[in-house]
This record gives C-alpha cells, structure tokens and sequence, in this order.
C-alpha cells in the first residue's frame, strides 16, 4: 500500500509539474520589451515600444493601467519585490520614472543620464533605483526623496546590468566594456573591477548569500569571483557561442548558462562542475530568458525557436516545452510560488501559464 501511495504522490507532483496555457494577451500594438511579476502573480507588467508599461491583473487578463509619459522606448521595468507597490520604468528617452502600482500614478522622474536607460532594479528594501545607461554610467536614486543618491562612473561602454546583493550594501554593474564592477552603496566607490573576460558581459550576479559573483560572456564563458578579493576563482566555459545569460538557483548553490548556440548548461557553483547540458532548443537563448523556479527544483529556459522548455535542474532532462508564441520569446518569469510562468515574445503576446 505504501508503494502504491508513493506512487500517487510522485504522479500528483508529476502532474502539479505540467502547466497548461491559461490566458494569451495582446498587451501593445508596438513590440514589447519586458515582462515581470509582482510576488505573489497577482497582477504583471510590460514594457513596450509604444513608449508605455501596462499593468495587468493576472487572474480576469484585465488592464489596470497605462503609465504614461515617456516620450521614447520603455525598455526596462521591475517592481519593487516583494512589496509590489511600486514600478520604475526605464526609457530610451534618458530618464526612469518611478510609478504607484496601486493607482498608475508618476510620483517622480529621475533625470540625469545622457543616453538609453538599458536596465534597472530595486534594492531589496526598496529605498533606491539603479538604473544602467549607454552613457557609460550607473545612477542610484532615492525613492523617497527622488534625488539622485550617486552616480557610479568607471565604465568605458555601455552598462548593461545591474544588481544588487541581498542586504543592499553594494551592487554589481556589467559593462560591454569586459568588466564588471563592485559598488558600495552607501558611499558610491568602486569596491572592485572584474577584470578578465574577452568579450561583452552579458550579466553579472550575486548568488543569495553573496559568497559568489557569477559573470556571463560574449567572451563564451562564465565566471565567478570572489565578492571580498574581487579575483576570479573560476573560468566556466564549454559554450560554442556568446553567453547571453546566466541565473543562479535561490539558494546559490548552482548556476546555469544560456547561449546563443542554444543550449544551457547547469554547473554547481561550488566544485566548478558542469553537471548537464540543455539541449533541445534549436534558436538562441537570449538575454531575460532563463531563470530557476523558486523551489529550485525546474529551470525555464525561452528562445529565438518561439518556445519555451522547462528542464529538470538536477539532470538537465527536459520536462515540457510550452508552445503557442508565433514569434521569438525574449522574456520568461515565475511568480514567488512557482506555480505561474510568464512568457514575453515577439509575436506581441503574453501568455501566462499555470
């Protein structure tokens, strides 16, 4: 009998697993840029060519509101998670705008960049913006107040990426110009230059105890780095292509890879290993487009072949594959619980699956 319920279980585990296409929305007329949850799933976020970024409640597909007032390509957007009151906006039109969830409306228009807006989060307490710009510079802003907190020069080219660590005392930029930086947040100094890839860094991360830096290629490789020497402990390489993307687990005990030789590779972040490759898709992964669901247990990947694949983060097996986009997919999300998966294309749709 126990067999028997065992059975049951690991099928009812199988079966909570599989997601099934719950709502396709038509969000803009113009291309998107950029999806995202807030916490729980409940409502979601996208960027547009339109110049705007719609809220959506996730549940009825409706549109809660448009926030208005670029006057360029929003490119980059987030919500300050895991409160989910607050969105700020990145635009090609130089400025950050930082947005009510709740009512839709501007409490402040952060102006000092002299090109694109290309990235941007929130700290974890959700008391500052960094946002990343083609004119070679990082910005911190304060929410509150809607000043400018510093601004973080040291790049030769575009900054790409930006994050912070989990208590928000530093944050990490990477650069076309090969390298990634370490910031103090409280003071605006370098900390430490990661020198040593050869090509654009595609993204640069914490794990979740800040133990290791993960550093993503054009170069084709990954490596890591210690956050308190700021030396590279590790040259990962094994892709045939440009890495475009890398994500740790949340609990930072392993890292996968995306390229554009459309394949992943799964590594443990501490002995360097690479356990599997991710083979199947047949387009590039690009940037937004890989990611670890909460429980750690899937990795979802999404590609220029107009899928996206769920594998098994402990072989590298794939799982399922979620078909339906008639374009490229370029963004891909889980909510908190990981029982929801955004998927952002090409072809001008969301589709939401549960």
């Amino acid at each position: 009998m126990t067999a028997f319920l065992e059975l049951q279980q690991k099928i009812g585990q199988a079966e909570k697993n599989q997601y099934y296409l719950f709502k396709v929305l038509r969000a803009h007329i113009l291309p998107l840029t950029n999806v995202a949850f807030n916490k729980s799933g409940s409502s979601f976020i996208t960027g547009s060519y339109d110049r705007t970024c719609k809220v959506w409640d996730t549940a009825s597909g409706e549109e809660l509101h448009t926030l208005e007032g670029h006057k360029n390509v929003v490119y980059a957007i987030a919500f300050n998670n895991p409160f989910g009151d607050k969105i700020a906006t990145g635009s090609f039109d130089k400025t950050c705008k930082l947005w009510s969830s709740e009512t839709g409306r501007c409490f402040h228009t952060f102006r000092g960049h002299t090109a694109e807006i290309v990235c941007l989060t929130f700290n974890p307490m959700s008391s500052l913006v960094a946002t990343g710009s083609m004119d070679t510079t990082a910005k911190l802003w304060d929410v509150q107040s809607g000043q400018e907190a510093h601004t973080l020069t040291g790049h030769t080219s575009e900054v790409i990426c930006v994050n912070f660590n989990t208590s928000g005392d530093q944050v990490l930029t990477g650069s076309f110009d090969h390298t990634a930086i370490l910031w103090d947040t409280v003071t605006g100094k370098l900390i430490h230059k990661l020198v040593g890839h050869r090509g654009e860094i595609s993204n640069a991360l914490f794990n979740y105890n800040c133990s290791l830096i993960a550093t993503g290629s054009m170069d084709k490789t990954c490596k890591l780095w210690d956050p308190a020497s700021g030396k590279c402990i590790a040259t990962l390489r094994g892709h045939e292509d440009e890495v475009l993307d890398i994500a740790f687990d949340s609990v930072g005990q392993r890292l996968v890879s995306v390229s554009a030789d459309g394949t992943g590779r799964l590594y443990d972040a501490v002995t360097q290993n690479c356990i599997a490759e991710l083979r199947g898709h047949t387009g590039e992964i690009s940037k937004a487009s890989v990611t670890f669901n909460p429980q750690g247990s899937l990795i979802l990947t999404a590609s220029g072949d107009k899928t996206a694949k769920l594998w098994d983060a402990k072989t590298g097996a794939l799982h399922q594959t979620l078909e339906g986009h008639t374009d490229e997919i370029f963004s891909c999300a889980f909510n908190y619980e990981g029982d929801m998966i955004i998927t952002g294309s090409k072809d001008n749709t969301c589709r939401l699956w549960r």
